[in-house]
């Protein structure tokens, strides 16, 4: 061999040799790290002690916590400036630091401008609890249309609610109430408020169950923003102004409380003088139905963002909801509960509001699972497996 070509041969052989070993020993290095957690912020429109928006970010933490997802829960304290600036908070905070996904509610029209923001930074952003309004669609489009990090919607069927809760209220009033010498029979409604989506959709479907029974007068439909103060006021000015209302329909358990704290005020029994019903099943609220202090309650929406998180995890492990739900998914999430429902729940708090297992409602901890289930059913099941010793 010439002079110097053994050399060279030996200098590439073992840059060869180094260059392998190296790339093996940055491969060994990156599968020894752990890695790293999906990253979720849910900017909460509720107050941090608000019973509907406690449970709802319990059922998130549970979620997180059983399918490995790091996760923070902002509170707009019902501001609904707050949630705009605290999107724009997450979305500026330095690379390291900003989240995978951007969870919203999209409550009091505040979608439009939580989307433009996660779109100008480039973070993905689903929105639960409420959907687009017909108002805003010419603005919006639709998911992964003209804003590319919109990534879907998880919505309850809010109208089921306020449909199921009428119809039971109205049925039992009729039992109690309905006498020859009684032509019609008088009901009042509390609502959240007209703007946010899931209030004005609940309201519909407590006006379609209405409309079924000719029998049945609804005088009068308030607002009282979701605030139990404000309910308790507005409720004697009702039935001052309409003094044999025998029903009394309410679009969330706060408002129900207040209304029921005047009834008794005006020297009226609930149960016996006047029948009310309300939507979610906050802990008060599951015992007042069992107490018979209310007499029917419609709940399991607090759940939806949870189950987003359910649905941005197999996305995220490539599943995409788009391919088999639709981008904009509205579930049957309500149910009215029965004592059977009731019991089950109250035992679940009883035993210390153990973790649910959130895999087992995933795609891709169960590929045979075709279709999501995000029914109060299918979750009070799994709570009741998770409180059994």
């Amino acid at each position: 061999m010439f002079p110097g070509v053994s050399s060279l041969f030996n200098y590439l052989y073992y840059q060869r040799y180094y260059r392998r070993c190296g790339s093996l020993a940055l491969l060994c290095l990156l599968l020894a790290q752990p890695a790293v957690a999906m990253q979720v912020v849910f900017i909460s429109p509720g107050k941090s002690n608000e019973p509907f928006w406690v449970d709802a970010a319990e059922g998130l933490q549970h979620a997180a916590g059983s399918l490995g997802i790091e996760l923070e829960i902002l509170y707009a304290e019902r501001n609904h400036l707050a949630q705009l600036s605290l999107a724009r908070e997450v979305v500026g905070r330095p690379a390291e630091r900003r989240p995978d996904y951007l969870l919203v509610a999209a409550d009091k029209q505040t979608l439009p401008g939580q989307l433009e923001i996660a779109e100008r930074a480039g973070v993905r952003v689903f929105s639960a609890y409420n959907g687009v309004q017909d108002a805003e669609r010419g603005m919006l489009g639709y998911p992964r249309e003209h804003l590319h990090y919109w990534l879907g919607s998880l919505v309850p069927n809010a109208q089921e609610a306020g449909y199921l809760t009428a119809q039971a209220l109205i049925r039992q009033g009729l039992a109690q109430f309905q006498s020859p010498d009684e032509a019609m029979l008088e009901m009042l409604a509390i609502s959240g408020d007209r703007a946010t989506d899931s209030s004005r959709r609940r309201t519909y479907g407590m006006e379609l169950a209405v409309a079924e029974y000719p029998q049945v007068a609804l005088r009068q439909t308030v607002y009282a923003d979701w605030q139990r103060d404000i309910a308790r006021y507005q409720t004697p000015i009702l039935l001052k102004r309409y003094p044999r209302t025998r029903l009394l329909w309410t679009g969330s358990d706060l408002m129900a409380f207040g209304a029921l704290e005047a009834i008794r005020g005006a020297g009226l029994k609930p149960a016996r003088d006047l029948l009310v019903s309300t939507v979610n099943m906050t802990e008060r609220a599951t015992r007042s139905l069992l107490d018979g202090e209310l007499q029917s309650m419609a709940g399991g929406h607090h759940l939806a963002a949870a189950w987003a998180l359910v649905v941005l995890y197999d996305y995220d492990h490539g599943v995409d909801f788009a391919e088999s739900e639709g981008l904009e998914m509205e579930r049957s999430m309500f149910a009215l509960f029965d004592p059977q429902m009731a019991e089950v729940y109250l035992n679940y708090l009883a035993a210390g509001r153990p973790q649910v297992n959130y895999c087992r409602f995933s795609k891709v901890c169960n590929p045979a699972r075709k279709e999501y289930d995000f029914s109060i059913r299918g979750w009070l099941q799994a709570a009741e497996a998770a409180a059994s010793p």
